[in-house]
């Protein structure tokens, strides 16, 4: 009989010691390769390098943290096989994708899997499921929309708006928004089309608009697309201001459009070094010193907000049961210090978050911000 307890107590012991010495598993789902590696890669930078910070500090629950990444290349088909795989592995949570797209393909199985998931993505769509497991680190393109009609017909006083989107749900959603607002502010909009994103040569569509003589281009797409527009307006003579959507809002945008990127317009909340905050400085200045350069825009940022909650909700609730998680970020968390300003969500898991800006780029390739103008 003793020796049934000394062997019972054994193995009790060896259960006790493994989960001390376990992890606790974070997944990054982004797209690491292909058109929007820039971004996937930001992200994944930036969830190591907070993790990293985290871990040295003791990790969380006497465990330290492990981050699983799955490059979901920016596409839905192998978004849906990140979630898989990352379910499978044994994460908690998933900071992605960077697409509304990506992340929209993969939340279904997160839910099913009681796996909390945090993105950037903007589509209006992905807080329309109802899924207890998602929560959106950024705001939704209506609140954008809004905000960009505003600058259009307000501040701007444009006469004549074109608008151009690809035909990802981001873009088509953001695209629509824009239109409704404006149209209910009285604005006028003269063309509305539709690009493939990857093309290369948009000059057949510019032409077109070109004919209509616009005050404005609106771009909602992706940066990837934008800066070569931007440099095929200019090459053709079109003389009508540049405005992008939030997308657009990447570094690689001035690469592609070159000296053409002065001049152009950008819409996105404000940038960390726009807001009074701390702790969004220091985690600039880490990443900097560890990866030698920016974050490549502020959606790197966003991510690791929402990693930064989810940890948050871990160490005051001491535990990893994910539902307890969501709840507590649903109906607890109330204006938590993030590196893009406080985080609320709503019931959605929709973040209750600041105004945006309209940014102008300088030839120097800084930005100014136009709007609003105090």
């Amino acid at each position: 009989m003793k020796k049934v307890f000394l062997s019972l107590f054994l193995v009790l012991a060896l259960v006790a010691s493994s989960f001390a010495g376990g992890t606790i598993k974070i997944g990054v789902q982004a797209p690491i390769t292909g058109k929007f590696a820039s971004e996937g890669q930001g992200i994944d930078n930036a969830v190591r390098l907070w993790v990293e910070q985290v871990n040295a500090k003791g990790g969380l629950l006497g465990k330290k943290i492990e981050v699983v990444t799955c490059d979901d290349e920016g596409t839905a088909v192998k978004a849906a096989i990140c979630a898989r795989e990352l379910v499978n592995k044994g994460v908690i949570a998933v900071i992605g994708s960077y697409t509304s797209t990506a992340t929209e393909a993969a939340q279904a199985t997160y839910f099913r899997a009681g796996v909390l998931q945090t993105s950037d993505g903007t589509s209006d769509t992905l807080v329309k499921h109802g899924y207890w497991t998602f929560f959106r680190n950024s705001s939704p393109n209506s609140a954008e929309g809004k905000f960009t009609a505003d600058f259009f017909v307000n501040f701007k006083k444009y006469k004549r708006i074109a608008i151009i989107s690809d035909y990802s749900t981001f873009a088509v959603d953001l695209a629509k928004a824009v239109v409704d607002n404006t149209i209910k502010l009285g604005g006028n909009i003269v063309y509305q089309g539709k690009i493939k994103s990857g093309d290369q040569n948009f000059t057949p569509i510019l032409t077109k608009i070109k004919s209509y003589n616009p005050d404005v281009i609106y771009f909602s797409g992706y940066y990837t697309d934008g800066g070569l527009i931007r440099a095929q307006m200019v090459q053709l003579g079109i003389k009508a201001d540049f405005v992008g959507g939030d997308s657009n809002d990447n570094k690689e945008f001035i690469k592609l459009a070159g000296s053409a990127a002065a001049g152009a317009y950008i819409i996105n909340v404000p940038l960390p070094e726009y807001l009074p905050y701390d702790i969004a400085k220091k985690f600039l200045a880490d990443y900097r010193a560890k990866y030698h350069e920016d974050p490549p825009s502020i959606w790197t940022l966003f991510n690791v907000d929402g990693l930064r909650a989810i940890l948050h909700a871990i160490e005051v609730l001491k535990t990893t049961d994910t539902k307890k998680i969501a709840d507590y970020l649903h109906d607890e968390l109330k204006d938590f210090p993030g590196i893009t300003g406080p985080i609320t969500w709503d019931k959605k898991g929709e973040r209750i978050t600041s105004a945006y800006m309209a940014y102008e780029i300088q030839p120097n390739g800084e930005y100014k911000i136009v709007y609003p103008t105090k």
